[in-house]
């Protein structure tokens, strides 16, 4: 009987282990996809064949669409995904970085990047299908704050000027940043980071 039960626990504990296990692969199938389908989103658009995404994150149809049952499903995975993760870079680089200021400008690095594929999506973005409304103000609130923090921590330490908003240096880098998606010989990173150290205080 002791036998019994014993066998009991270990096949729920090993039940137990499985379901996480599955768990955690079926989370990093997410991952890989959102990765996948930002990439193809840049270089082939919003329409490019789900087939694609699924090639290059190394999985079966059957995976992505469970994952995400329809395009606009995936579309909007993709955007809040790169969001979060502008979102969560910044106070990740002012612990890391030399000065909040070189954090800052790698910050805008990521920022661009993220541009780059958010013009990409731009047109489905504006469309008035289910899901797609609420997406801009989702980015203001995520990334307004993080830009802020990034600012102010710059200005604390006396490496930039006083009179520049979150708002105002992400919407000058959105500026150059249109067509990047579009010129490969368009650097917007190179000239985002003119922009930033434009920034710095005159000694």
């Amino acid at each position: 009987m002791r036998e019994v039960e014993d066998n009991a626990v270990n096949q729920k504990d090993g039940g137990a282990d499985d379901t996480a296990s599955r768990r955690k692969d079926a989370r990093r199938n997410k991952e890989t996809l959102l990765e996948a389908a930002a990439a193809v989103f840049v270089t082939s658009g919003v329409d490019a064949p789900v087939r694609d995404i699924a090639s290059r994150a190394g999985v079966g149809l059957g995976t992505l669409y469970r994952h995400f049952p329809t395009r606009a499903d995936l579309i909007i995975a993709v955007y809040r995904h790169q969001v979060e993760a502008c979102a969560e870079a910044g106070p990740a680089l002012l612990e890391t970085a030399p000065t909040p200021h070189d954090a800052l400008r790698q910050w805008i690095d990521l920022f661009v990047d993220f541009l780059v594929t958010k013009h990409g999506l731009a047109a489905v973005l504006r469309s008035d299908q289910s899901g797609f409304e609420g997406l801009h103000a989702y980015f203001l609130d995520r990334l307004v704050p993080v830009c802020t923090q990034l600012l102010d921590a710059a200005r604390a330490a006396g490496e930039i000027r006083e009179d520049i908003t979150a708002l105002t240096l992400m919407r000058g880098v959105g500026n150059l940043c249109i067509g990047a998606e579009t010129d490969p010989d368009y650097d917007a990173r190179r000239l985002a980071a003119v922009l930033v150290d434009g920034l710095r205080r005159k000694r």
